[in-house]
């Protein structure tokens, strides 16, 4: 059997459903006859919870389908034992909450070979259920990923989720994922802007879009708040992670984000006494803010490296 081209990876924990539907979506790709995909499942899960699934759907899949079991609870640590099995150049990632559309692949190699690209991201359009309630369309818009409508170069990366990695690229090809981050999440962020400093090129894939289906339990805002926080610690601390550190950048970002905490923090009280719509995307904007300023270990919320 010839090599894989592109190795395909899910990352999955005890989301049957969601792993099923990401996999058919997989196996529906239509790719050039010279493109050779493979597909690499790695549950994370204490127990192989997933690995009877898989097998199941890899009974008639158009390609090789390769389950491996990390019990090392932590993002990080998955994606690395993904890299570590994955034979191809070219690394593609989907969520196990995401379903990829008909010409999601074709189009992330397309824009990869077009641009000599390092790193190509694509859309993700989230859809919450019809009895959501409140802040519908804010949980739709937080779980998303939007860009340009045009194919193309980008100045900036994005997420892991729906993205394609050049291996060489990568400062380690199998181990290339910070596992200090694997309670707390921003491995992928820290590697793209590793990677940033050393001249790669990210691009846009419009075409590459895919569907997220966010768990029921993380459509609230106790949730998503906690979230937005955590995301705005990213800057400060990526900028405290650096070689040397950037202590600077950890002032600048800082203060940055303390003016944003009481400017939006002082916005989203009146909004949420009056009732208006938007305030839960006021609220968010807040405490992205307060993670800038509150970045350091005590007040790292940790969603990811549970084992139980």
């Amino acid at each position: 059997m010839s090599a894989a081209t592109v190795s395909v990876v899910i990352l999955t924990q005890r989301r049957p459903l969601g792993l099923e539907a990401a996999m058919r979506s997989v196996f529906a790709q239509t790719v050039d006859q010279e493109d050779r995909p493979e597909l690499i499942v790695v549950d994370n899960d204490q127990t192989p919870s997933a690995q009877g699934l898989v097998g199941q759907l890899s009974e008639r899949a158009p390609f090789t389908v390769s389950y491996v079991h990390e019990s090392r609870p932590g993002v990080a640590s998955a994606r690395n034992a993904a890299m570590r099995h994955a034979r191809a150049p070219l690394v593609v990632f989907l969520d196990d909450d995401q379903v990829a559309s008909a010409g999601w692949l074709a189009a992330l190699l397309r824009v990869q070979r077009h641009y000599a690209a390092d790193a190509v991201f694509g859309p993700v359009y989230a859809r919450a259920p019809a009895n959501i309630g409140q802040h519908r369309e804010y949980f739709e818009r937080f779980f998303s990923r939007l860009g340009p409508n045009l194919d193309g170069v980008i100045d900036e990366p994005y997420g892991c989720g729906n993205s394609l990695l050049r291996r060489s690229a990568l400062p380690n090809p199998t181990t290339p994922f910070d596992e200090a981050r694997n309670q707390i999440g921003g491995e992928d962020n820290l590697l793209f802007q590793t990677i940033k400093g050393a001249g790669v090129t990210f691009a846009w894939s419009s075409l590459a879009s895919v569907w997220e289906d966010p768990a029921p339990t993380r459509l609230c805002l106790s949730y998503t708040i906690r979230r937005a926080f955590a995301f705005g610690q990213a800057p400060t601390s990526d900028c405290a992670a650096a070689n040397p550190p950037d202590r600077l950048g950890v002032v600048r970002w800082m203060i940055i984000g303390l003016g944003q905490a009481a400017v939006f923090g002082l916005i989203a009280a009146g909004q949420w006494l009056v009732g208006v719509e938007g305030r839960a995307v006021t609220l968010d904007r807040a405490a992205r803010g307060l993670g800038k300023a509150l970045w350091w270990g005590p007040f790292r919320i940790q969603f990811y490296g549970h084992a139980a």
